[in-house]
């Protein structure tokens, strides 16, 4: 499968402002599934220069800066894709994490050894009476973590209506749980806290995923991964109800949501910025 992608951001300012370094996550993060066949990115106002730099989390991302006044800023990046079709179930989790839980109404898992320390930053563990419920309704036996997985994700998906928003904040995650309703970012950050207090780690993901009903239109889009011993990163999308497959191309990974934006960067002047973003997916061949 080969697909065309143009993602425009735009920034307009009321007055002219000084923009600062601003880091751009627009280039996929690698994955086994898919190849980057070509890449550009466009620029406007040309920044005095840029870098190609890797974060702590290992994402790769575009470090510019400027030295003049401008009333906007605007970014289009192209790319072409190759995917490769996978299962996103062949994976197999290593025994011992899994009999790991302590016996409770509602399981809770426990990594070992380097791993326990690595993970704890990706780790959310906000004890809520409501998440501990949702929990106990889809936890349906001894060892069946990978069924946990499907079936919260699952009921989200069921229970919690998927809403677009074009406000640039996250809602957190109780009042998305309260609200039923969210955004792909909000009910994947309430994922994520949710899996926090079964003691699972995770990490927030934004990117495109590809949905081959859809002519035009595209936004961008936001997941997590749950990290299971001996499977590595495992995709969850909460607002489809699945685990991810090739359709699934990251921009940025991150504990942290924020940190995980396509465009992170700031501007020093008077008056207001407004953000428009555009993103078309198309299919070249199946």
């Amino acid at each position: 499968m080969r697909l065309q992608v143009q993602h425009i951001t735009e920034y307009t300012y009321e007055n002219q402002v000084f923009l600062g370094v601003h880091h751009l996550y627009l280039m996929p993060q690698y994955r086994l599934h898919f190849e980057i066949a070509e890449q550009s990115m466009l620029i406007d106002p040309l920044p005095e220069n840029q870098s190609s730099r890797q974060d702590l989390s290992g994402n790769f991302y575009s470090l510019i800066w400027f030295s003049d006044l401008t009333n906007s800023l605007k970014i289009t990046s192209s790319l072409g894709l190759e995917l490769k079709s996978f299962n996103p179930f062949t994976f197999l989790v290593d025994d011992q994490f899994i009999q790991s839980f302590e016996n409770s109404p509602y399981p809770r898992f426990n990594y070992s050894g380097l791993e326990k320390n690595l993970v704890s930053y990706f780790i959310f563990d906000d004890r809520v009476e409501e998440f501990q419920n949702l929990i106990s309704h889809c936890w349906k036996g001894s060892y069946d973590l990978i069924g946990f997985l499907v079936r919260i994700t699952s009921a989200i998906k069921e229970r919690w209506d998927h809403i677009i928003r074009h406000e640039e904040d996250i809602w957190e995650p109780r009042f998305t749980f309260n609200s039923k309703k969210g955004s792909c970012r909000d009910l994947a950050w309430m994922l994520m806290n949710i899996l926090g207090n079964l003691g699972l780690a995770s990490r927030f993901i934004s990117g495109y995923a590809f949905n081959p009903e859809l002519n035009d239109g595209h936004e961008l889009h936001a997941w997590l991964e749950v990290f299971l011993p001996g499977a590595g990163w495992i995709g969850l999308d909460p607002s489809l109800g699945l685990l991810t497959d090739h359709r699934y191309i990251p921009l940025a990974a991150h504990a942290k949501p924020k940190l995980a934006s396509p465009v992170q960067g700031s501007f020093s002047g008077l008056g207001n910025s407004t953000l428009t973003t555009n993103v078309q997916i198309k299919l070249i061949e199946s």
